[in-house]
C-alpha cells in the first residue's frame, strides 16, 4: 500500500469556522496529516489558541481573521494566506449554526417562524457557510486545476429534525450545492464533498442535550435512544473523514458525496 495515501504534505488548508469546536478539531486533523493550516474565524482568542495547539503538536498553523458572511473579509483572508504560503488547496467550510428565534418552541406552529430568523439561518449556513467561501477560495483552485472542498452539512439536512426547520432546510441546501459544485468542477480537478456530523456536543447545543446537572435532557435522551452506539460523538471522530476527503490520493475518485458520521442515528427509524 502507498504509505503516502493519506498524506497532506504540500497541501495548504483553510478551515472556515476553525475557531469552533468541530472546525478546530478538523484543523488539527489536517495539520496532523502534514497540511499547513489556516484557522479562519472571527474569534482571535480561540483562533490563536487552536493554532498554538497545532504548533505544540508539531504542526504548522496560523490564525487568520475572517468573517464567513463577508465577501470582502474572505478575500482579505485568501490574500493573506496566499501571501504567506500560496494558494489554498483544501477548503473546509465549517462555519454555521442555528439561532434561538429560528427554533420553534414545543407545540409552536410553523407559521409563527419569523422570516428574519429563517433568512439569518440561511445566510449563516448556506451563503456564509458554503456559497461565498467556495466562490472566493474556489476561484484559484479552478485556475490551478487542483483542490478539495469539504462542506460541513448535517444529518438534519437529510431528514428534517423537529423544531429546527430553518437549520434543516439550510443544511439540505448545503448538500444540494455540494453536488452541484462537484458536477460543475469535476473536469477542473476539484473534488467537492460533504461531511454530515450527527450529534456532537458543543457550546451551541449543549443546553439542548444536557441538563444543568450533566444528565441528558429529554431531547438528549431521545437522541441517545435512537443512536445505535448509545452516545454522542467526539470532535476527534471527524478526523478520519476529513483527512480522507482532503487527501488527493486516498479519495481521488470521490466527489459529490455526503459522508455521514453519526453513530448510526440515520440508520434507525424515529
Amino acid at each position: 500500500m502507498d504509505n503516502d495515501l493519506f498524506s497532506l504534505k504540500g497541501e495548504i488548508a483553510a478551515v472556515i469556522g476553525g475557531t469552533g469546536v468541530l472546525g478546530g478539531a478538523m484543523a488539527e486533523a489536517l495539520a496532523s496529516a502534514g497540511a499547513r493550516v489556516a484557522v479562519v474565524g472571527r474569534s482571535k482568542e480561540r483562533g490563536e489558541d487552536r493554532a498554538n495547539r497545532i504548533s505544540l503538536m508539531h504542526g504548522e498553523a496560523i490564525f487568520q481573521p475572517g468573517d464567513a458572511q463577508s465577501a470582502d473579509s474572505l478575500r482579505e483572508a485568501r490574500a493573506a494566506i496566499e501571501s504567506r504560503w500560496g494558494p489554498v488547496t483544501v477548503l473546509v467550510n465549517a462555519a454555521g449554526g442555528n439561532r434561538p428565534d429560528a427554533t420553534l418552541p414545543p407545540g409552536a406552529d410553523f407559521c409563527s417562524l419569523p422570516l428574519e430568523a429563517w433568512q439569518g439561518v440561511f445566510d449563516l449556513n448556506l451563503v456564509g457557510g458554503v456559497l461565498l467561501p467556495c466562490q472566493i477560495f474556489g476561484e484559484p483552485m479552478v485556475t490551478s486545476g487542483h483542490g478539495s472542498i469539504i462542506n460541513i452539512a448535517s444529518l438534519s439536512g437529510m431528514t428534517p429534525l423537529s423544531r429546527v426547520v430553518a437549520y434543516s432546510a439550510a443544511k439540505a441546501a448545503v448538500l444540494n450545492l455540494t453536488q452541484f459544485l462537484a458536477r460543475e468542477w469535476a473536469q477542473k480537478g476539484i473534488r467537492v464533498n460533504a461531511i454530515s456530523p450527527g450529534f456532537f456536543p458543543a457550546e451551541q447545543n449543549r443546553a439542548l442535550l444536557y441538563n444543568p446537572d450533566g444528565s441528558y435532557s429529554a431531547r438528549g435522551g431521545q437522541i441517545i435512544g435512537h443512536t445505535p452506539m448509545s452516545r454522542f460523538g467526539e470532535p476527534s471522530e471527524l478526523a478520519g473523514a476529513v483527512i480522507w476527503l482532503a487527501a488527493s490520493k486516498a479519495s481521488s475518485f470521490v466527489t459529490g458525496q455526503n459522508i455521514v458520521v453519526d453513530g448510526g442515528f440515520s440508520s434507525t427509524t424515529i
